[in-house]
Formats: C-alpha cells, sequence, structure tokens
C-alpha cells in the first residue's frame, strides 16, 4: 500500500522512524512535510499533503505527526472523506480502524515514544473495516459532510 506520511518539525524525528519501519512493511512511503526537527515547519501544511494524498488517490491511507498529534488531527479531520484517529495506545488505533474506518493514524512525538509508535502503526495497518453496524455509523458521518461541505 502507498502511505503518505508527514509531520511538523516537533514529529520529525519520529516521522523517519516510522516511514524504515512501513517501508520494513512492505508499503511505498510518500514523505511530506518537515524536511529537519531543527526548521520550523506548520503542522497545518503537513496535515493537508497527507489528506491530498489520499483524497488524489495517491495513497491508501496516512500518517500525520506533530508534538501532540492534537493540531494535525484537527487539520485532517477538516477534509471531506478524511477519517483520521488520534491516537495514544494501541487499542484506539485498532479501533479506530475497525469502527472508524479512520484513513489516517494521527500520534504526537511528544506523547508516545518509538515502540508505542510501531505498535499503533502495526494495529492500524493489521486491521480492517468490521462493517455492520459501524458502516451505518461512517455513512452518518459522510451524510454529515455532505451536509456541511457543499
Amino acid at each position: 500500500m502507498v502511505v503518505s506520511v508527514a509531520s511538523d518539525h516537533a514529529g520529525y524525528e519520529l516521522k523517519c522512524f516510522v516511514e524504515e519501519h512501513l517501508k520494513e512493511m512492505g508499503h511505498e512511503v510518500l514523505d511530506g512535510g518537515a524536511r529537519s526537527a531543527d526548521v520550523p515547519f506548520n503542522y497545518v501544511e503537513a496535515g493537508q499533503k497527507v489528506c491530498e494524498d489520499i483524497l488524489s488517490g495517491k495513497a491508501g491511507r496516512g500518517i500525520a505527526i506533530c508534538g501532540t498529534g492534537i493540531g494535525i488531527s484537527i487539520v485532517c479531520n477538516k477534509h471531506k472523506g478524511i477519517r483520521c484517529g488520534l491516537c495514544t495506545n494501541e487499542y484506539m488505533a485498532r479501533m479506530s480502524r475497525q469502527h472508524n474506518d479512520a484513513n489516517v493514524l494521527s500520534f504526537g512525538a511528544r506523547v508516545v515514544g518509538r515502540a508505542l509508535a510501531l505498535a499503533m502503526v502495526d494495529a492500524f495497518f493489521s486491521e480492517d473495516f468490521a462493517g455492520e453496524r459501524h458502516a451505518v455509523r461512517v455513512a452518518d458521518i459522510s451524510a454529515q459532510e455532505d451536509r456541511l461541505f457543499k
């Protein structure tokens, strides 16, 4: 799968670590956002890059990282068709896929360590959407987007 990964400067080092893991898993990575931890990069631009890659069909899923994960997840969820789960543990990452059909995983580089980040990535990419009763809720989300984003 092609995966878009982007971060601000606070998430740069973890982004690079996650990208290597994704490549080892056999995924193709589209790298976006910060090019250094030392040069400020806006999480808004990083989140937009992940969303643009998914919405254009260049990527199937995305990972968005900033200092806390909060700002970049808010940015991602402003895009119609994006369901970004801000996760702080493996269970949340798993459920974001199973119950919400999330297409973007977000977390904070200042909140989670490397081992937890990889566990969340593994959970996010090993799960499928469960459908059934959850499909009704995801359809409701899409209907709300249609009303709000005319």
